[in-house]
């Protein structure tokens, strides 16, 4: 199989066929963030990288050998309803949407999968509908995570379905302390800039829902709060642990944020596996990942 994954990121689509033990021949990743990029190569080095999406001319795209799957989450700044005065498609960032439809145009893979988020405008999700000629399907990954993560997938994959509901809890992804909500909120790329002050930190909680923070003594001490872990955040998104291991905490929140939730991808792409060549997953050994017994419990799909 060959891939070529947009707005790559840090390669949760390459995470998700890994650990379906679906063989990849070429992987190509079009993306930009330097983080991003030294994640994904220190743990899939054969990777072919290649630099930002508006470079990818019909000359570089012809060269590709045939892409079997299409992959990618167009920017979602100028999409979310975070964005106060948010422009949609037209957008500096959301428009990049336009660059997936070009190349997808162009390369014509048999499968194609585009993600963002749930609440954007009617009208915008109506454009992408009729540009694709597909409607989405809308998964939270509350469903296979201890994580709130609304999201819209238009795919061509074959036999896709909502996921069973796992159970996950927050607290089942703790590794020390407890909390009071059964889910995280969904983790976003401003994690990785968090306050410095518990009395904010609470007040943010309390009032606003826009963070998650975990009681440390047993209590709800507002004296006593932290934020999730780097391990944490990595299992709200169903990545495994150790993944951004090369970066600090914050670095990985902003990878994180911007990420897939990979158990949601792993079971869109469940129906690729009798059609493409599959291998053992060796989950103990497969690129450095230092998987512990409850994210390998947590994980199975």
């Amino acid at each position: 199989m060959n891939v070529l994954s947009l707005f790559d990121g840090m390669s949760c689509g390459q995470i998700a066929l890994n650990k379906l033990g679906i063989v990849v021949d070429n992987y190509f990743a079009s993306e930009i963030k330097e983080n991003a990029i030294k994640v994904t190569q220190y743990n899939y080095p054969n990777t072919i990288q290649l630099g930002d999406v508006k470079s990818l001319t019909d000359e570089k795209l012809e060269s590709l050998p045939k892409i079997d799957l299409l992959i990618g989450g167009s920017p979602c700044q100028d999409l979310s309803p975070a964005m106060k005065k948010r422009k949609g498609l037209k957008g500096s960032k959301s428009q990049l949407f336009w660059e997936y439809i070009r190349v997808l145009n162009k390369i014509q893979p048999k499968y194609f999968l585009l993600e963002n988020v749930a609440r954007m405008k009617n009208e915008d999700k109506e454009v992408i509908n009729e540009t694709l000629g597909v409607k989405p399907i809308r998964i939270n990954s509350k469903l296979v995570s201890a994580q709130l993560r609304d999201r819209l997938y238009w795919t061509n994959l074959p036999n896709v379905s909502l996921p069973k509901d796992r159970g996950i809890k927050l607290e089942h992804v703790l590794e020390t302390g407890f909390t009071d909500r059964e889910k995280s909120r969904a983790l976003l790329a401003s994690d990785s800039r968090p306050l410095k002050s518990k009395e904010k930190m609470w007040h943010r909680y309390k009032n606003t829902g826009f963070t998650t923070i975990v009681f440390e003594n047993g209590i709800e001490d507002t004296h006593n709060i932290r934020y999730l872990n780097q391990v944490e955040l990595e299992r709200l998104q169903t990545v495994p642990s150790g993944y951004t291991k090369i970066l600090n905490r914050n670095q990985a929140a902003d990878l994180l944020g911007d990420g897939w939730t990979v158990d949601v991808i792993a079971h869109l792409f469940n129906g690729l596996k009798e059609e493409y060549i599959m291998k053992e997953v060796n989950l103990d050994s497969a690129q450095n990942m230092e998987l512990d017994k409850l994210y390998i419990e947590q994980i199975t799909v």
